[in-house]
């Protein structure tokens, strides 16, 4: 495992986060403990969360797991505010998120959304606020576009408030953009980066068949507005590609994707989403796989 600084904060994360969105949803709260035990097991240190998921149940099992493991400590511990952005309902929703969590401080304390309906500079002083009364280490955003981004650093920067230290995108061999404008952004002002569905919510898994029926309980299923970003000619022609170099290899469609999700240039941390410890230990697996430049380029070029 790999540990690098995150922006121009003092955290240091592992190389691999643990997306904590199936917790208490897909994973039981026993399973939860398993895959959360599993992850600091294997190095792990970045945990993300989120109000969201699970409207604050995923932040309840993570502040449950840390509390009766005693590993505060041992973890990097991010969650994320949603819509509306406003000033009042952000300090709420902080307060909510660090009983949920039962800690004391966040480290790093993320916008889930742009939301064009608040005051970007209402937003951004409430974030500063946290900061500055102790409640949040750090902040950041997560589904930015490379405009919204530097229009927030600008605004933080001239007022002298608590800047993005992160940003979280969506990141996989379909889910590109990121490379034309956010990624160099990012470099510049030495904004950590923090992706996220690198197996594209199982797509590069192979589970889901074109013209086939989505299988019970997987994630296209329980979150079935994933399903036209991937679900179309272009994406299983990029996945037939992509297990076409596996077989190849002598190694799995997921293994791949995760391989080549790991080695993006300009990205401190890769999520995972796990339902089982079997998945932490496929992201590990795929790390050490590694992808020499050329083996990363064929695969971008499909």
């Amino acid at each position: 495992m790999e540990y690098r600084v995150l922006g121009r904060s003092e955290l240091r994360v592992s190389s691999i986060g643990l997306g904590c969105v199936t917790f208490g949803r897909e994973a039981d709260v026993e399973a939860s403990f398993a895959i959360m035990d599993r992850a600091v097991e294997r190095g792990i240190t970045l945990f993300d969360t989120a109000e969201a998921y699970g409207a604050g149940r995923s932040e309840e099992v993570v502040g449950q797991w840390m509390a009766e493991r005693g590993a505060r400590g041992k973890t990097v511990l991010a969650t994320k505010v949603t819509h509306p952005l406003r000033r009042e309902r952000i300090l709420a929703s902080a307060e909510a998120s660090l009983r949920r969590l039962r800690i004391d401080v966040i480290d790093l304390y993320q916008l889930h959304s742009w939301d064009g309906d608040a005051p970007l500079e209402e937003t951004l002083e409430a974030l500063d606020v946290l900061v500055r009364s102790g409640k949040a280490r750090y902040v950041g955003c997560s589904n930015f576009a490379a405009w919204q981004l530097c229009k927030a650093l600008w605004q933080q920067d001239v007022r002298g408030w608590a800047r993005m230290e992160a940003v979280q995108p969506h990141y996989n061999l379909i889910a590109r953009d990121i490379e034309r404008e956010l990624l160099p952004l990012s470099a510049d002002q030495e904004i950590g980066v923090l992706t996220y569905s690198p197996l594209g919510g199982g797509f590069f898994t192979g589970k889901y068949r074109q013209g086939e029926a989505v299988p019970k309980g997987s994630r296209m299923d329980v979150a079935p507005g994933m399903q036209p970003f991937y679900f179309h000619a272009a994406g299983y022609r990029i996945l037939t590609g992509l297990r076409a170099k596996a077989d190849a290899l002598g190694t799995s469609t997921t293994l791949l994707a995760l391989a080549w999700a790991m080695s993006g240039p300009g990205i401190t941390s890769v999520l995972i989403g796990a339902s089982s410890i079997e998945h932490v230990d496929q992201a590990i697996a795929a790390q050490a796989l590694g992808l020499s430049p050329e083996l990363r380029a064929e695969l971008s070029a499909l």
